[in-house]
């Protein structure tokens, strides 16, 4: 399969934050497009500006101007606020051409609705997180049943920008996602203040403590990831009969922090279902 996006290919960035900023920085830095394919929007002229400097993308003030006039196969891809979408797709509505790819970031919305609005049948519907900030993140992903292959080598290139990508094959699957994958950072780094805390607690500095606890945790996710181990097996390997291990596990149970950690994921995606009601 080809593994970079045809020449011709243009994107529109339909509101430019942070994620659509870091994807717009993954594909100019791999050279999977060239900066004159790109276009985005901002409703601020001083962050219109910043991406022009930074990028040497055209950026419009106004959504429709970074639409109208794209080629039949151009990308579109949503990036607003979930609260603002509804505005956008109506603004969009009757500019987005039926042949364009619409790939929407935007948290909670359906595939159905954005179809609706654009009546446009060729929608993806994806979740990055925090990492993808850095390349490194985790991008699950899923589209209507219009998306061709070809369409779906594109979406893979587009999002391999940010790291990784997975396709999954229900929408609901991506309100899961963004339960575990797209919310997880919040509780990694929610275990690493605590952990830092600790460390503080015990006399480290906070900067020791900080250091200790993030190759910490990094090395251990690397690790898990090479040895291909299920995680109680690994936590069996660290675990000696009597020990500081033994005795830390038995406190993380008795203050029930697998439990803390499952009603928290479930009530992320129970939100997530929600959000896409709205």
């Amino acid at each position: 399969m080809e593994s970079k996006l045809p020449l011709s290919t243009r994107l529109a960035f339909i509101g430019c934050g942070v994620m659509a900023e870091s994807m717009v920085a993954g594909l100019l830095r791999q050279e999977i497009v060239a900066a004159d394919q790109v276009v985005a929007s901002h409703p601020r002229a001083d962050r219109r500006e910043e991406l022009s400097s930074k990028y040497g993308i055209a950026a419009f003030e106004h959504n429709v101007d970074a639409v109208k006039g794209l080629p039949d196969d151009a990308v579109v891809l949503l990036c607003v606020k979930p609260q603002r979408l509804g505005s956008v797709l109506k603004e969009l509505a009757g500019v987005v051409k039926p042949t364009q790819l619409v790939v929407s970031i935007v948290a909670g919305a359906r595939i159905e609705k954005i179809s609706e609005a654009l009546s446009n049948n060729l929608v993806v519907r994806a979740m990055p997180n925090t990492p993808s900030q850095i390349g490194q993140g985790m991008t699950a992903w899923t589209s209507s049943d219009d998306v061709d292959e070809s369409h779906q080598v594109q979406v893979r290139t587009m999002l391999s920008a940010l790291g990784k990508e997975l396709y999954v094959e229900t929408e609901n699957m991506i309100d899961m996602a963004t339960s575990l994958s797209a919310t997880g950072p919040t509780y990694i780094f929610m275990v690493m203040e605590a952990m830092t805390d600790a460390g503080v607690h015990l006399g480290f500095s906070r900067e020791v403590s900080k250091e200790l606890v993030q190759q910490t945790m990094l090395g251990s996710v690397l690790f898990a990831m090479e040895s291909h181990k299920h995680p109680a097996e690994l936590r069996n390997m660290v675990t000696s009969p009597g020990g500081t291990s033994a005795e830390a596990i038995y406190q993380m149970e008795k203050g029930t922090l697998r439990t803390v950690l499952s009603k928290a994921i479930h009530a992320a995606y129970k939100r997530a279902v929600e959000l896409g009601k709205k």
